[in-house]
């Protein structure tokens, strides 16, 4: 059975997260109907990550299997018509090796996260951004962030829900910048890891807030990382500012 990766945008709003759940809408699970349209049965897709409701995706990479030899174009696009009017889109295709998986021959995956400065509510940014109506200072949670970049036990920052073996992992890049966005000044986090914890880009984001807003000061994340407790981290940051932005391997599958 021929392999395909596919390359998935979408808006999470509409969904209770990536991971197909019984009698409620899931961006797996509308893949996966729409992919029985064009070859009936039961369809299972594997993705590099499960997202959280609310949270939305510029580069979340899924392999399926299906018996046609596909032209991987056209089976973007017949997705993509089935996909109507979800705000989801298969925006490139490849077919790959039969051993090639989206979540386990990954190499990193890189996330975005967007926060809004401003009072006015948005308008066309709605449900794009977590908005705060006062300025962060920057600096701050530049200095807090570096605390967390590099090898760690990040017990604290995981979700009590978080079914990985172990709360240690490698953060190769958390990047704060501020930004004159089109409905405002924004700053964009960036991170970057080979993996990450339930919770973990989110728990982190909302910590460094407090940081920003003068509640906590920088080297309080330093406390609460090595406090290894979860009654230590900050507020968790909404769902909806969340990207996932891209997923590395070893060869670029879609540069064709």
């Amino acid at each position: 059975m021929p392999r395909y990766a596919l390359q998935v945008e979408y808006h999470g709003a509409p969904f209770v997260g990536w991971q197909r759940q019984r009698a409620q809408t899931s961006v797996q699970g509308q893949i996966e109907t729409a992919l029985a349209k064009l070859e009936p049965g039961p369809h299972t897709i594997a993705a590099a990550g499960r997202t959280d409701a609310g949270v939305h995706a510029w580069g979340q990479v899924a392999h399926c299997d299906l018996v046609k030899d596909w032209e991987p174009s056209r089976l973007a696009g017949a997705l993509n018509f089935h996909l109507k009017p979800d705000p989801i889109a298969i925006v490139a295709c490849a077919q790959v090796e039969g051993d090639w998986h989206a979540r386990f021959s990954a190499l990193e995956r890189a996330y975005e996260f967007r926060l809004l400065m401003r009072r006015p509510p948005a308008t066309h940014d709605a449900g794009l951004v977590w908005q705060i109506s006062h300025q962060l200072d920057v600096a701050a949670m530049q200095e807090g962030a570096r605390h967390l970049v590099g090898h760690h036990d990040f017990t604290t920052f995981r979700s009590t829900l978080c079914q990985s073996q172990s709360p240690v992992k490698t953060l190769d890049e958390l990047s704060i910048k501020q930004i004159a966005g089109p409905s405002g000044p924004e700053v964009r986090f960036s991170l970057r890891a080979r993996s990450f914890l339930h919770n973990q880009v989110r728990s982190f984001l909302g910590s460094l807030v407090q940081v920003g807003s003068g509640v906590w000061q920088p080297d309080d994340v330093k406390s609460a990382l090595e406090a290894r407790t979860r009654s230590a981290c900050g507020p968790v940051s909404p769902p909806h500012g969340l990207y996932l932005a891209a997923v590395t391997y070893p060869t670029d599958i879609f540069s064709a």
